[in-house]
């Protein structure tokens, strides 16, 4: 696999209990080195904004996953500072034969973004966007989504933002 090229294909994918495993992130950086303004990395889809996430794969743990999926996704490398929480979902468009239903368990990391890259597998079908978190929170489409963002990111940061800056 060149450089530039996504994994794809469920042959090396994850299930436990019916459920594809799932591994993600909400990449995130500081607006400039002065402020405290957080900026969180969304990417669109199908059905909107979303955070960064995908299979989770056998030859992976599940920070490899998350980390992979944000150089596939969206060009960005960084160091994963937290574990933000365990997610279920159902998906509408990926029931195979061993989650039949599409249902899904994400586990969700913050990640501080520390390089953007001009080239990343799937740059020509995704486009980034940097937002505050308020903005993030209005336009999160899954609720799941919202719920990491809320509920794990935004009560982790207030609680540890200034010492990782």
């Amino acid at each position: 696999m060149s450089e530039l090229e996504a994994r794809t294909g469920r042959h090396q994918q994850r299930y436990s209990d019916g459920f594809r495993l799932v591994a993600g992130c909400i990449p995130f950086k500081y607006r400039s080195p002065q402020e405290e303004v957080v900026e969180v990395l969304m990417i669109n889809s199908t059905s909107g904004p979303v955070f960064l996430q995908g299979g989770w794969e056998d030859d992976e743990t599940d920070e490899e996953a998350a980390l992979r999926e944000a150089y596939e996704e969206a060009g960005v490398r960084g160091d994963i500072v937290h574990m933000i929480g365990h997610y279920g979902f159902k998906s509408k468009t990926l029931q195979d034969e061993q989650s039949p239903e599409g249902l899904c368990k994400a586990v969700m990391f913050a990640l501080l973004v520390k390089e953007e890259l001009q080239s990343w597998p799937e740059r020509s079908t995704r486009c980034q966007t940097w937002l505050t978190v308020p903005e993030a929170i209005r336009c999160c489409r899954h609720s799941w989504m919202r719920q990491a963002l809320e509920e794990g990111f935004s009560k982790w940061l207030g609680g540890h933002h200034r010492q990782i800056i």
